[in-house]
């Protein structure tokens, strides 16, 4: 009996796998016919034959071209092997593939040619020229639907990875090819185009937006851009080897390329107070000097819980809305250092309710209207020095996922300064020059000396470097007083900050004095700037500053 019914068993055990059999092959032969054509959309990657599955895009194209269209696919930085073994087997007459052509940068070209230490800003002499970086004849390529691209990983971790002109050039060819596609058709035709990069670096993060990915497999990247974006990114010149054009101010045929594309959204002024109030005086005269130049954005400042209800108080009246942050601690600073919570600035990135922001220093004052800076894309700013810029005035596009990503790096990217400035640099390597106009840094060495005291009178804001003129007596810039400092010392810039402080309403005044260790210290410096008979001689000035006299708690 137990025989049989082990026998039995056997019979039932063999029926069931038939049966599953059974069903999974109809399971395969109804279904298994409907999966995307890219399943077998061979791509050439670091591990030959390996198959892309099911990638988002040509799902999104598919379901764009109602599945009837033929889809154009642009091959870029493949050779001819390469873009042979990209073939779609027994669906060819759904894909076309063309292999783009164009002349690879020079050699001889450095990042440090795109990207010089300084540029020609005079009107009135011919505007310097940069280095070429070849394009396809965009002509020729105006109806794609999909860029792939194999982007150049070499080194990329490195900085001369990270400052690689081909690896630039990649990114730019893929960038104008849809633009061109995109907009090929008018601004009113819906032309939906897609790129998917090739490789484990993926694209530059300065050119394509972490918030157009739309799937990461793998070592696939696959985006579809905001057109109007990417557009201005294209327009700008390859490198800071140029000013950056002003959108609005340009000739007119960039006008005619953004006509009926300009953005209609919030922007601010944003500035960030942290780890103590020593800011606090120049925050509330960078507001009041902003509001002077009848700017139209909004003012934000954000701060932590070391600033108090009392100061609050005062940059609201100033002008500033507030909003309390966490600060972030600069993974690469000393304890204790001036930049030691300086990577608080970016939390700027989470101001996602503003499509655009610039984010300013609160040791700026403005003199002439700034808000067409507002037409520039990340990163614009004003050069500090080799191919570096400063960040004490930059454009920023808000966006959670660009914050996490720099969260994440910020613990593996070093900073060369080990603050903020460094950090950024080396996230952000391809920037866009603003005119020194806008980010004056008040410094004079070596054969800038005499210039100290001839501040241009068009500046449309002074950085103001060094001890700031609230820390001071108002009579002289007391960075006279320290030999180190002086090439930080101006009293023309100096003078220029009292005469906004002049303009204040009594009610901030107040915000702006002197504590008895701030007097203790300026008096200090300058009793050792008199026995060291610094020859500059400001330490015979009489001080005539009220506020040595009514010092504040």
């Amino acid at each position: 009996m137990a025989h049989k019914t082990l026998h039995s068993n056997q019979k039932l055990f063999t029926l069931s796998l038939i049966l599953l059999s059974l069903s999974l092959l109809i399971f395969f032969i109804f279904f298994g016919s409907k999966n995307n054509i890219v399943n077998r959309f061979k791509v050439e990657t670091d591990q030959p034959n390996q198959l892309f599955t099911n990638p988002r895009w040509f799902d999104l194209i598919q379901e764009e071209s109602n599945g009837d269209k033929k889809i154009k696919v642009g091959l870029v930085n493949f050779n001819d092997k390469e873009a042979s073994q990209y073939e779609v087997h027994g669906y060819g007459s759904l894909v076309d593939t063309v292999r783009l052509h164009f002349n690879c940068v020079s050699k001889v070209r450095e990042w440090k040619d795109f990207f010089p230490v300084w540029v020609n800003e005079d009107s009135n002499l011919h505007p310097p020229t940069c280095p070429e970086i070849p394009m396809p004849r965009l002509e020729e390529y105006w109806d794609l639907n999909v860029v792939v691209a194999k982007v150049p990983c070499d080194g990329w971790t490195t900085e001369a990875g990270m400052r690689d002109v081909f690896r630039l050039q990649v990114n730019l060819v893929v960038a104008n090819l849809l633009v061109r596609s995109g907009w090929a058709k008018g601004p009113d035709v819906k032309w939906e185009v897609y790129a998917v990069f090739i490789g484990h670096c993926g694209p530059m993060p300065e050119i394509f937006r972490c918030d157009d990915l739309l799937r990461k497999e793998g070592d696939h990247w696959v985006y579809k851009p905001e057109l109007k974006r990417l557009q201005q990114k294209v327009l700008m010149p390859p490198g800071t080897c140029q000013i950056a054009y002003p959108f609005g101010k340009t000739d007119n045929a960039r006008q005619n390329k953004l006509k009926n594309r300009q953005f209609n959204h919030r922007e601010a002024y944003v500035t960030v107070l942290h780890s103590s109030e020593a800011y606090v005086c120049g925050a509330i005269a960078l507001a009041q000097s902003i509001i002077r130049t009848n700017s139209t954005k909004d003012l934000l400042l954000l701060h932590d819980e070391h600033v108090s209800p009392r100061s609050l108080t005062g940059l609201r009246t100033a002008g500033w809305k507030t909003r309390q942050i966490e600060r972030i601690r600069s993974p690469f600073a000393e304890k204790g250092s001036y930049n030691e919570w300086n990577y608080s600035k970016l939390r700027i990135w989470l101001l996602t309710w503003y499509r655009k922001v610039v984010f300013i220093d609160s040791d700026f004052l403005v003199f002439k209207n700034m808000d067409w800076v507002f037409h520039y894309p990340q990163i614009s700013a004003a050069g500090n020095d080799r191919t570096l810029f400063n960040s004490g005035i930059m454009v920023i596009e808000p966006s959670l996922c660009t914050f996490e990503d720099l969260m994440l790096k910020s613990f593996k990217v070093g900073s060369y300064n080990g603050g903020d400035q460094g950090f950024l640099n080396e996230v952000f390597t391809w920037w866009h020059r603003l005119p020194k106009e806008v980010n004056f840094l008040k410094y004079f060495d070596g054969n800038h000396s005499l210039n100290r005291e001839k501040i241009p009178d068009d500046l449309s804001a002074i950085h103001y470097l060094g001890l700031k003129p609230w820390m001071c007596y108002r009579d002289y810039d007391c960075n006279w007083d320290i030999k180190e400092r002086q090439v930080f010392a101006s009293d023309k810039a100096h003078e220029k900050w009292w005469q906004v402080y002049d303009e204040m309403p009594e009610r901030l005044k107040q915000y702006c004095g002197l504590s008895p260790h701030m007097n203790w210290r300026i008096k200090k410096w300058r009793r050792i700037a008199k026995k060291l008979s610094l020859p500059d001689e400001h330490w015979k000035i009489g001080v005539t500053d009220p506020r040595q006299y009514n010092l504040v708690q």
